[in-house]
C-alpha cells in the first residue's frame, strides 16, 4: 500500500549577461540583458510561465478539484519567486490558489539555490532563514521539510538541517548510497535524532522527466494507465514512491505536443483506481512511516548527471576557480553595510552559474548544453569572472567608505549629555 509522493522543484536563475572586461568598473548591472535572447531573464520567465507554470498549475488545480485525495509538494527558490513577483505575478497567484486547497505542501531550500551547504555553513543557514521568511510572507505557511539545492545531500547537511528544526529532508535515491536497499522506504540519517530522509525513486521519476517523449525508449509511449500499473506493482514492496522532478518537465522540457499535460491530467485518477494507492505530501509520509534503518552518506550526493555527485558544478578547474572566488569574497562582503553589494553577491552564488561552466562530454554534456544560455562553458566562465572583478572593486570601495565613516565617528566630539 504505497503512498505516492510528488515533489516538484521550481527554479529560475538570474542569468549573468555577456559581461565584458570593458564593463568592469563601469557598469555593475550584471543581470540586465533585455535583448530577448537566452540571457534575457524577463523573456525567459514569461516564456516558461506560459509554457509550463500557468498551464501546469491549472492542470494540478483541476486534478485536486476532481480528486480531493490528490496531493503534491513544491520547493520554489527565492530567486524564482522574486522574478515571478517582478515579471509574472499571475504565476504567484496560481501557486497561491494551489496552496489554498490544503493539498499542497511547500518545502524549504536555500533562497538563492546555491551551493552554500558545501562551501559555507553560515551562509547556508542565512539563506535557509531568508527562504523560510519569503515563503511565510507570500503564502502564509512555514515549511517543516527541507530540500537542498539539486537534492545535494550528505550526513553533515542532514545534521545542519536537523539543527534548524526540520523533521525531514529529501535526497536522491542513488544506487551507490542505497546498495541493496530500496528508495521506497523512509530512512534516518546516521548520527541524527529526529530528522527523517525521503529518497527519490529515480527510475520512475526519470521515466516522466527524461524519457516521456523519447521514441527510442522501449516503453514509449508512456500513458497514465501504464505508469499507474508500475506504481501499483510496488504494493507490498515499499511504503512510498517518491516522484521528484523539475516542474519545468511539464511544458518546457517535455513540450505540450508530446501529450505531457494529458498524461498529468489523467494520472491521479488512474493511480487512485487501485484502492491500495493514495497520495501524500512529504510531511504526511514522514508522520505515517517509521524509518526502516539508518543511511550513512559520507560523500555528497545529488540528482545531477550519471555520477549523482557534485561534478555537475565542481568537476573542472573553471568551476572550482569561480566557486572559490565567490565564496572567498563573501567572507568580506557579508560584513559590509551595503545591501546591494550583498544582494548581488548572493545571486552570484546560484548553482546554475557553475552548471553552465561544465565541460563534460556525451549524454551529460548534452544536458548541460541544453540548459546553458551561453555558446560555450568558457563564455560562461569569462562573463562570470569579469563580474567577480567588478564585484571586488565594489567591495574595496565599500570597505574604504566604511573605514572612513568609522574614522569620522571616532573624531566626532562628545555631546554634553555623553560626558
Amino acid at each position: 500500500m504505497p503512498s505516492v509522493c510528488f515533489y516538484f522543484q521550481v527554479h529560475q536563475p538570474l542569468r549573468v549577461r555577456k559581461y565584458r572586461i570593458f564593463d568592469v568598473g563601469q557598469d555593475s548591472s550584471y543581470f540586465n540583458d533585455t535583448s530577448g535572447t537566452s540571457l534575457d531573464n524577463r523573456a525567459i520567465i514569461n516564456k516558461v510561465a506560459s509554457k509550463c507554470y500557468l498551464p501546469a498549475n491549472a492542470t494540478l488545480l483541476e486534478n485536486i478539484k476532481n480528486n480531493p485525495d490528490f496531493k503534491i509538494s513544491f520547493s520554489i527558490s527565492g530567486v524564482a519567486l522574486e522574478q515571478f513577483e517582478k515579471y509574472a505575478p499571475e504565476v504567484i497567484d496560481s501557486f497561491k490558489a494551489l496552496v489554498d486547497t490544503g493539498n499542497v505542501e511547500l518545502l524549504s531550500e536555500t533562497y538563492y539555490h546555491s551551493l552554500a551547504s558545501v562551501y559555507s555553513p553560515e551562509e547556508f543557514v542565512r539563506q535557509v532563514v531568508l527562504h523560510r521568511k519569503k515563503i511565510k510572507d507570500i503564502f502564509g505557511v512555514t515549511p517543516s521539510v527541507f530540500r537542498n539545492t539539486e537534492l545535494i545531500y550528505s550526513n553533515e547537511i542532514a545534521k545542519m538541517v536537523e539543527k534548524m528544526g526540520y523533521k525531514g529532508i529529501l535526497a536522491e535515491g542513488a544506487d551507490h548510497i542505497l546498495e541493496w536497499r530500496s528508495p521506497a522506504f523512509v530512512y534516518k540519517p546516521i548520527n541524527t535524532e529526529n530528522i527523517k530522509l525521503l529518497l527519490k525513486h529515480y527510475r520512475l521519476s526519470d521515466d516522466i522527466a527524461f524519457r516521456f517523449s523519447c521514441r527510442d525508449w522501449k516503453d514509449y509511449p508512456l500513458t497514465a494507465p501504464k505508469f499507474a500499473n508500475w506504481i501499483s506493482s510496488h504494493n507490498g514492496g515499499g511504503d512510498t514512491i517518491n516522484l521528484f522532478m523539475d516542474y519545468e518537465t511539464f511544458g518546457e522540457h517535455q513540450w505540450e505536443d508530446t501529450g505531457i499535460f494529458e498524461f498529468l491530467r489523467h494520472l491521479p485518477t488512474e493511480i487512485l483506481k487501485n484502492q491500495d494507492n493514495y497520495f501524500a505530501t512529504p510531511s504526511e509520509v514522514l508522520d505515517r512511516y517509521e524509518a526502516k534503518g539508518e543511511l550513512d552518506v559520507h560523500n555528497y550526493v545529488s540528482w545531477a548527471d550519471t555520477e549523482r555527485d557534485l561534478s555537475a558544478w565542481i568537476g573542472n578547474d573553471l568551476q572550482k576557480e569561480a566557486l572559490d572566488t565567490v565564496y572567498a569574497l563573501g567572507q568580506e562582503i557579508i560584513h559590509i553595510d551595503d545591501p546591494e553589494l550583498i544582494e548581488d553577491w548572493s545571486k552570484l552564488q546560484t548553482s546554475d552559474h557553475f552548471y553552465y561552466m561544465c565541460t563534460k562530454w556525451w549524454n551529460d554534456g548534452d544536458v548541460h548544453k541544453y540548459f546553458s544560455p551561453y555558446e560555450s562553458p568558457y563564455e560562461a566562465f569569462i562573463a562570470y569572472m569579469n563580474v567577480m572583478q567588478d564585484l571586488r572593486l565594489r567591495l574595496t570601495d565599500a570597505q574604504k567608505k566604511q573605514e572612513h565613516n568609522i574614522s569620522l565617528n571616532k573624531m566626532k566630539p562628545l555631546r554634553f549629555s555623553e560626558v
